[in-house]
């Protein structure tokens, strides 16, 4: 293990190095213009793995982006370790705000600045390095390694469920070891054990055939946007309550030691507010913060549209208006049947003046992992000698859905192994990923493997 962690002091600054070309490549899956981007990324990716070392590396095509898989398998009695991460990136908009180019990393001020250092190739190619060490020094790892690497996690993940589906065998594992989530606070390492799902639904309101002038119409003919808001307007009390029917039937409670937990981390409403620039927070009664984006379900209303927005006045009664509404889901709770709920429960309140859409676009169950799990408990071992801070636990209220899929499908548990930070501006101008958690990342990766050993 020394010599291995030697190895990684040593070969810095060509891990640096690698990962900047691997930062170049502008593969943002949500754009088709990228879409040759996007597998020049799954190349390079594939060409990388089978330079260090590991076996079958391999890209296999899907309707969508490519999947990059790879593997070493070389230990009968050892436990063995999928690790998941995404080659792909989100897209750079809006550019003038970025103070570097976004394809073109820039390291400065102990971080390196461009898209997809955070999220998520700086994270997946601490693993790589990780396992480059082993390889590079003795020429074996302690466990069995698996790889698993997409380009559509920015897009949806539209189809990796069924890859996975269809690639049980291959894919068997005792445990999925994921980077791509954050530390609660710098300098305060963390595993996260949970993860809010969602349901991402698109609301249609049509009314009459075609725009219609307000004065003439007005007062006889119902507005799709005025029944559109009112609608909305009953999704939620002001004590910030859920009232669709049965949305709450099967949510999982908070334990006291988990309170108890959350009541212990570095956290300040003050500093939070200030950060978001407002005055007051608000949200389901009775919880705190914490509670409310990390273990209670929640509705937001992400956009809305319909009739005239332009600059100046066009007196339009409009034909029809949207909105796109999320929901994040909590344990127990599954998109299917709370996108059935609100469907229903919309329908029970749209006036007859008016038809009404309803549309899935998006969906993913929440994952909670027990936290005396032998995996979990490796990754804080890993954490705690890497960085030298004994680590914490905590939930996330984003939703990465391919977790869930992983227990469900594959019946292993993830370690949300994160390694970025509350500041990397991940999805946004800016986006970086502090060195100590890059470096740190493959030191504790590398413990991790050696940890997780020891379990069988």
């Amino acid at each position: 293990m020394k010599n291995v962690l030697n190895y990684i002091e040593s070969e810095k600054e060509r891990y640096l190095s690698e990962l900047i070309t691997f930062l170049k490549i502008p593969s943002i899956s949500g754009l088709p213009e990228h879409n040759k981007d996007t597998v020049r990324a799954a190349e390079w990716l594939t060409n990388h793995l089978q330079q260090i070392g590991l076996d079958n590396a391999r890209i296999f095509e899907t309707a969508g982006h490519p999947i990059v898989y790879a593997e070493w398998l070389e230990l009968q009695d050892a436990p063995t370790v999928l690790i998941y991460g995404h080659y792909d990136v989100q897209p750079v908009d809006p550019l003038e705000l970025w103070k570097t180019k976004p394809f073109d990393p820039v390291v400065k001020n102990g971080k390196i600045w461009g898209r997809g250092t955070s999220d998520d190739k700086g994270q997946v190619f601490t693993h790589i390095k990780s396992i480059e060490a082993y390889l590079r020094n003795g020429g074996k790892l302690p466990v069995n390694i698996k790889l698993l690497i997409e380009g559509e996690e920015e897009a949806g993940s539209s189809h990796l469920g069924d890859f996975i589906s269809e690639n049980k065998d291959m894919l068997a594992a005792d445990t999925v070891l994921i980077s791509d989530t954050e530390w609660f606070a710098d300098g305060l390492p963390s595993i996260c054990y949970a993860l809010r799902g969602i349901s991402f639904v698109e609301v249609k309101v049509t009314g009459p055939n075609r725009d219609l002038h307000s004065g003439t119409f007005g007062g006889a003919v119902d507005n799709p946007i005025n029944v559109l808001c009112n609608m909305i307007s009953k999704l939620k009390s002001n004590a910030g309550v859920i009232n669709i029917p049965g949305f709450y039937d099967d949510v999982l409670d908070l334990t006291q030691e988990e309170r108890d937990g959350f009541k212990k981390l570095p956290f300040s409403e003050d500093k939070y507010m200030n950060d978001l620039g407002v005055n007051a927070l608000s949200g389901e009664i009775g919880y705190t913060t914490l509670e409310r984006t990390w273990t209670r379900p929640s509705l937001d209303l992400n956009g809305i549209k319909g009739g005239f927005i332009g600059e100046g006045a066009k007196t339009v009664l409009p034909s029809h208006a949207i909105a796109k509404i999320s929901m994040r889901l909590v344990p127990n709770q599954r998109t299917k049947d709370i996108s059935y709920k609100i469907e229903k429960y919309l329908k029970q309140i749209a006036p007859k003046t008016v038809k009404l859409d309803v549309n899935l676009l998006h969906g993913g169950n929440p994952v909670i992992a027990p936290r005396d799990n032998n995996a979990v408990q490796a990754g804080m071992q890993a954490l705690e000698e890497a960085f030298g801070t004994k680590p914490v636990f905590m939930r996330e209220g984003g939703s990465i859905p391919i977790t869930e899929v992983f227990a469900s499908v594959l019946n292993i548990p993830s370690v949300l192994m994160g390694l970025g930070l509350p500041g990397d501006n991940i999805h946004s101008p800016n986006e970086n990923f502090d060195l100590n958690n890059y470096y740190g990342g493959i030191k504790a990766s590398a413990i991790f493997f050696e940890k997780f050993a020891k379990t069988r």
